[in-house]
């Protein structure tokens, strides 16, 4: 299995995910705003919110990096044989580009930097990810994203 495992890796690094359309509903930013606390007007509001140069409510950007494992899983990537857990690592340069209203669609495009096994077992990601908005040009998150990866150490 280490020798399929090393193959699979090989053939992803480098390439190209893109996840289907989501849609970011107004209940899906209010249970965010429920969990997180943050009630800011702009986000739950759209009363309120429609007088501001967004006109309308907007999704928090924390939501929008939240939803990166979702779209991840919706794009295709190949199974890596043996992975019995992934683990988030963290991000670096989390860029908000530009706001997402709400009932807007939304979709993930990964590209695959590197996969690299760091200790016997353990392997880490980096993924280059694009949260990209229905009908603009311009992406709403930018961000690079590591993961790590454990597979059985029998397999």
């Amino acid at each position: 299995m280490a020798e399929e495992r090393a193959q699979v890796i090989a053939r992803m690094t480098g390439a190209v995910y893109t996840s289907g359309w989501l849609a970011v509903s107004q209940q899906m930013v209010d249970r965010f705003a429920d969990a997180t606390g943050d009630h800011q007007y702009i986000h739950v509001d759209p009363e309120r919110a429609a007088q501001t140069p967004f006109g309308g409510t907007i999704a928090h950007g924390f939501l929008l990096l939240s939803l990166l494992p979702r779209l991840l899983a919706d794009a295709g990537r190949p199974a890596i044989p043996g992975v019995v857990m992934g683990i988030n690592y963290g991000t670096d340069r989390v860029r908000f580009v530009q706001p997402v209203r709400t009932e807007s669609e939304v979709r993930g495009r990964f590209t695959i930097a590197d996969i690299q096994e760091k200790a016997p077992g353990r392997y880490q990601q980096v993924l280059d990810a694009e949260m990209q908005v229905k009908g603009q040009d311009k992406p709403a998150l930018i961000a690079r994203w590591i993961g790590q990866f454990v597979v059985d150490a029998s397999a």
